[in-house]
């Protein structure tokens, strides 16, 4: 009963993250104009949200060894509900730019330490719904701020209301401390000695180089679209932002959607093939989104999102499976590391690139970015299957 409780917890906490991680792309039309900034400046906040990321999962190993899963959560959303309440009254793009470092220092702790937590400790089933939440609350941030933008109020006001939200977590995770593991099982298996290895010692390992970029490659795609989704329907399909941030909502409810069903299909399919499905549908969004028809979009938005929804947590869930349970922690710091240096990066990239080849590029760039996924993703497959080390899940 206790470990149920808690994995409703972790559920929540997850709500927490994804609740974020989609206000920007859906409030941006709104706010850049009344910030009296260029439009490719949210590219600078995603990529110092982001470059906060990769550094608290790089040293998140440290700090769960030291303090534990519970208390590095519950910290951690707290800096993230605090950040979020800051970008409520903040009328300069400096304080957001200031602001963006504790958004990105308190993700990243969280997302490292849950997702090896419940690798761990659940089943895959339970990890696709665990990002299933996170769907959830990406999902509803972009449907509060469209809500308070139909009402005529400002991007603050739903800003403000998801701070309020955030810290309501917080709550919720500081009374859950006491139902937590102390002790990570990774520290004692049978996949080798107890003396857990360095960075430079686990990037030898055989398939990490290839999960880390497609881990880069994976989050380039579903960051880059979350951002700069709203702005292509406002300057190339001529949407109204409120309707914009409505349909972006259905891209994230499409991950949410999808994550749901994929941990029933954990029954009968493995994580690899629920990884081959999820490109494939995510080819099938692209060209649904590339036709030029307004009545398409809604299903091309819907199509990438389901796309999505199965890729990340099944690459997650293999992770001691396929390099052993001694050294998962780690590995799962670097390959969040990973995974934000292509957030941090590449929607800048194409937030620039955009400005010359307008934003209409979105499919090509996308399509680009996940046909090089794929076939690492194949090579990673091979690897690892000639060097699995068994685990005790």
């Amino acid at each position: 009963m206790k470990k149920k409780v808690l994995l409703l917890i972790i559920y929540l906490a997850f709500i927490s993250l994804g609740l974020p991680d989609s206000l920007l792309g859906a409030a941006w039309p709104e706010m850049y104009p009344e910030l009296k900034v260029p439009i490719a400046y949210a590219g600078i906040i995603s990529m110092i949200v982001a470059a906060g990321t990769v550094i608290s999962s790089l040293f998140s190993t440290k700090l769960i060894e030291r303090f534990g899963v519970a208390v590095v959560t519950t910290v951690s959303v707290l800096f993230t509900a605090l950040a979020i309440i800051g970008f409520a009254y903040s009328n300069n793009i400096i304080y957001l730019f200031l602001l963006a470092i504790p958004l990105g220092l308190g993700s990243g702790c969280v997302d490292a330490a849950l997702n090896n937590y419940v690798a761990l400790h659940y089943k895959a089933s339970h990890m696709n719904w665990l990002h299933c939440f996170w769907g959830v609350g990406a999902a509803i941030g972009p449907v509060i701020m469209s809500s308070y933008f139909a009402r005529g109020e400002s991007w603050s006001s739903g800003y403000l209301t998801v701070g309020w939200i955030q810290l309501g977590l917080v709550a919720i995770l500081l009374f859950s401390i006491p139902l937590w593991v102390k002790r990570n099982p990774s520290s004692s298996n049978s996949d080798g000695p107890s003396k857990k290895s360095s960075y430079r010692e686990i990037l030898k390992i055989p398939g990490i180089r290839q999960a880390l970029i497609v881990f880069f490659c994976y989050c380039t795609i579903e960051a880059t679209f979350g951002l700069w989704g709203a702005s292509y329907l406002v300057l190339i399909r001529e949407f109204k932002p409120q309707d914009a941030a409505k349909l972006v909502s259905f891209y994230y409810g499409g991950i949410t959607i999808g994550r749901f069903l994929s941990g029933f299909l954990t029954t009968r399919f493995t994580n690899q093939q629920l990884v081959y499905g999820g490109q494939g549908v995510l080819i099938l969004g692209l060209i649904t989104l590339s036709l030029p028809f307004q009545i398409t979009l809604l299903p091309a938005f819907l199509l990438i999102g389901l796309g999505c929804a199965p890729i990340f947590p099944s690459l997650l869930h293999e992770t001691p499976r396929n390099f052993g349970e001694k050294n998962s922690q780690a590995i799962m710091g670097l390959q969040m590391a990973s995974a934000y240096v292509g957030i941090t990066i590449m929607p800048l990239i194409f937030g620039e690139l955009a400005v010359y080849l307008t934003y209409s590029s979105l499919f090509w760039f996308l399509g680009i970015i996940l046909m090089v996924k794929i076939l690492l993703t194949v090579d990673l497959n091979r690897v690892v299957k000639k060097n699995r080390i068994p685990t005790s899940n």
